[in-house]
Formats: structure tokens, sequence, C-alpha cells
């Protein structure tokens, strides 16, 4: 399958394009500066743009089957992930590429539920609040459109290898939630949605 990865040198990124490439894909990574990746495959395309740019991300787009989005910035502040998925979403329905698998974080919408006090106010209620907000704003955006989409809703990330089975699709009413997921899990699920139909147009959440 042709898969274009947006936010492809981020930190779920970056194992999107190794675990899309191991499992036989043709990877297209588009980032301002993919050569960034390191990464020398047969199978690996680097197309450099911004994501806040139309006219590059049409051109990414076409010719794709399907696309993964993980953007972010190491501002607290912006829209690059509202904007620039609307930008992918709109390029997509021009060029009749369906498939769409974007992240947000849990915490959005109905799963606000899910975090504790310390998510909940601290860190999406002052530290990261336009950086939540800016991830609702992208969901929306998404679920506007008329593509095959899914939205993924990880808890904090960790660096720490996969340890044990994670939970998914859970409930907002699901308890003892450790909020946490390994990167390479998350990025291992969302490869998994771009062929499996179970959560299409829906939200589910990712957490141990």
């Amino acid at each position: 399958m042709k898969v274009l990865i947006f936010g492809s040198t981020g930190t779920i990124g970056r194992h999107l394009v190794d675990q899309a490439l191991e499992q036989g894909h043709h990877v297209t990574a588009f980032a301002r500066n993919p050569e960034a990746l390191g990464i020398d495959h047969t199978n690996l395309s680097l197309f450099p743009g911004n994501v806040l740019d139309p006219v590059s991300v049409a051109a990414a787009v076409e010719g794709c089957d399907a696309v993964l989005v993980s953007l972010g910035s190491s501002k607290l502040t912006g829209k690059v992930r509202s904007v620039g998925t609307q930008h992918v979403v709109r390029a997509m329905e021009q060029h009749g590429v369906r498939r769409l698998i974007c992240q947000t974080t849990l915490g959005v919408g109905d799963s606000e539920a899910n975090l504790n006090f310390y998510w909940k106010y601290l860190m999406f209620g002052l530290i990261l609040r336009s950086v939540f907000k800016d991830h609702g704003a992208q969901e929306a955006v998404v679920k506007r459109s008329s593509l095959d989409w899914i939205i993924v809703r990880p808890s904090a990330f960790t660096d720490e290898p996969a340890a044990a089975s994670f939970k998914h699709g859970f409930p907002a009413t699901e308890e003892k939630l450790t909020l946490k997921i390994p990167r390479s899990e998350v990025a291992s699920f969302m490869l998994q949605q771009l062929t499996d139909d179970t959560y299409l147009r829906q939200t589910p959440g990712l957490s141990y």
C-alpha cells in the first residue's frame, strides 16, 4: 500500500515510518525536513513541505492509497494540527483518497471523562490548553469530511517497550486506566487501522 505520513519526523511519525516500511508499505514521509529521519530505504520517498501550505500537501496526497496524520509542534500555541489537517482532508477529497488515520489525544470530546484530575485540570486545562483546543478543532475537521476516517486518541506517550495488551476503544466510563501508552504501540495501532474497519468513523482511545 502507498501510505503518506504527515508529521513523519515527530515522535510518533518516526515509529510510523519504521513500522510501515517493515510491513512492506511504500512510504512517503512528509515533513519540513524529512531528511532528518536518517533512513535510506528503497520503499521510502521523502517529501519536503509545510503542512500549512495546501499546494504542497495536495501534491503529496496525489497517488497515495491512505494517509496517516500525526502532527505536532514544539510550540504550545498555534493551529498546525487543525489547519494542517484541513489541508490534508481537502487534498484527499480532491484526489479521491479515502482512508485517513488521524492521531489526536485522549480527553477530546466524550473521552474527557477518562482523564484524571491532573490531566483534565492541570495539563489540558492550563499548561496544554491551546494544544488541547487545537486537537478538538482537528477532530471537528476530520468528522465533517466525507472520508473513511478513524481518529486515534492515545493517552500520554512513553518510550517504554510494549509490556502487555493495552486497552482500546473503551467507553468514557472506563476506570483504572494508567493514562500511558508507548509511542511504538500508538504507531502499530494506527497502521492496523489501514485495513481494519472495526473503528471506521469512530474515535478509539488507547491506554494501559
